[in-house]
């Protein structure tokens, strides 16, 4: 069991922290839902929840295996949907994953990738439109600014 707690600050913002480690991630509301949209959006993190958890899943698999992932990257979109009321209908998931690796290593990490516990608890009307692209990666450049991933 982990422990997190929130604090809605006003404004449509929230605090949460990580009772384990003391960290904190700020949330508000978008912009087309009556928000400033300076943090993340609750569904924000449901998207980023998932392409972190395919991210993690990687490379606990690739720790296994002897894959070597550094540098793995992702790009997610969440596309809401209004009717019948609002909400998350389709998550877009990019992963850039190192070339170098095997072709039986690469069609283990896409079934990894789409069984990560995040993908497994998501409501089955949520569409999960997940593409797997093996680049190469530079040893040094495993950072990237926002928008960089193409």
């Amino acid at each position: 069991m982990v422990e997190m707690t929130l604090v809605y600050e006003g404004g449509l913002h929230a605090t949460a922290l990580h009772g384990p480690s003391g960290a904190a991630i700020e949330t508000d509301a978008p912009i087309d839902n009556q928000g400033k949209g300076e943090a993340f959006s609750p569904t924000d993190l449901l998207a980023t929840s998932l392409a972190s958890c395919m991210l993690t899943t990687l490379a606990i698999a690739g720790e296994r295996e002897g894959w070597k992932l550094d540098g793995a990257r992702a790009r997610v979109e969440k596309h809401m949907q209004l009717e019948p009321r609002r909400r998350v209908g389709c998550v877009v998931v990019e992963l850039e994953l190192p070339d170098t690796l095997p072709g039986a290593a690469r069609q283990r990490l896409e079934e990894v990738a789409r069984g990560c516990p995040v993908a497994a608890s998501l409501h089955p009307d949520i569409e999960v439109d997940l593409t797997l692209r093996w680049v190469e990666i530079a040893a040094a450049s495993v950072s990237f600014r926002a928008g960089e991933m193409e």
